[in-house]
């Protein structure tokens, strides 16, 4: 039964990546995903799909993973040491995509599934993922777009799903060193299998397919902006808070990296071009400073009668 399941879930993701790669493609209308196909020694592997220097996206990427062993990694048994001495298998897909012109949001999401096993004992399983958004420049009817179609893509599944995973999100991608958040959330959720298998995966299903809805909208309406050396220059300053976020607090890519996970995929979400600048501070009343002052805390985008 586990592997049947693990079977349906791993059909849903090859083809959501199929999808979120054609979409991307009309949508950038310049560049195409290039794709690596790589194995992993000690079990799986998966298909690695990069596109860069495109119309829109100065880099994204799509991945596929699968991977699978005798025994987890540290990062995971550390967390949950009840999983000590189980199989595993690790499927999901995640993405990312830095946009050329700085009024329009970096975004990143993933959707996954995890199995351990042990004979003689049921198996462990729960499902994770989410997506977030990171504005360089302060656009409230981009975030409130973002977050309407995550309520949206949660309601079916409970008034307070949205807000338990919008919050989850706002403490995940939270830079304790930065006492900042990443960008303005979505939703995170992980460890997921309360519902039963069958109510999980569709949950899964409704966020992974509600992404392309949530974020090409704000793409559109932002990509052509004229924009100058300054904004460039403070989007590069802010994508070193994505890199510091990814090399310093995610799970994810400790957990990748400790499993024997391919680097390239692994780090494939890092942007292509970044810069820090010791000491900034924006001008006063800027966009710039307006940013910080009234987005990257958390906060209820969508107030009453959402």
């Amino acid at each position: 039964m586990a592997h049947a399941n693990l079977e349906d879930v791993k059909v849903y993701l090859l083809d959501l990546q199929d999808r979120l790669c054609d979409a991307l493609q009309v949508c950038d209308d310049k560049a195409s995903f290039r794709e690596d196909s790589w194995e992993r020694a000690e079990g799986g592997g998966g298909r690695s799909r990069v596109m860069e220097d495109g119309g829109v996206f100065e880099k994204g990427g799509v991945n596929f993973s699968h991977v699978f062993g005798l025994q987890l990694p540290a990062s995971a048994t550390a967390v949950r040491p009840e999983l000590a001495g189980r199989s595993f298998h690790a499927v999901g897909v995640s993405w990312v995509l830095h946009p050329h012109n700085p009024h329009v949001p970096t975004s990143h999401g993933n959707v996954r599934f995890f199995i351990a096993e042990k004979d003689g004992e049921a198996p462990v399983w729960w499902f994770g993922g989410g997506y977030d958004l990171t504005p360089f420049y302060p656009e409230l009817e981009d975030v409130r777009h973002w977050h309407q179609t995550a309520f949206d893509a949660c309601i079916a599944f409970g008034s307070d799903v949205y807000p338990r995973y919008k919050t989850w999100c706002d403490e995940y991608f939270y830079l304790k060193h930065r006492d900042e958040t990443r960008g303005v959330g979505g939703l995170f959720f992980d460890d997921l299998n309360e519902w039963g298998f069958e109510r999980c995966f569709a949950f899964q299903q409704s966020v992974g397919n509600s992404f392309l809805e949530a974020y090409l909208p704000i793409v559109e309406r932002r990509r052509n902006m004229a924009y100058g050396e300054r904004e460039r220059n403070f989007q590069l300053y802010r994508r070193g808070r994505y890199v510091e976020f990814n090399l310093v607090w995610d799970r994810g890519t400790l957990f990748g990296l400790q499993s024997g996970g391919r680097t390239e995929s692994i780090l494939m979400s890092m942007p292509p071009v970044v810069h820090w600048e010791y000491g900034y501070q924006p001008e006063e009343d800027s966009a710039e400073s307006v940013l910080y002052r009234d987005f990257l805390h958390a906060r209820d985008w969508l107030g009453e009668g959402a």
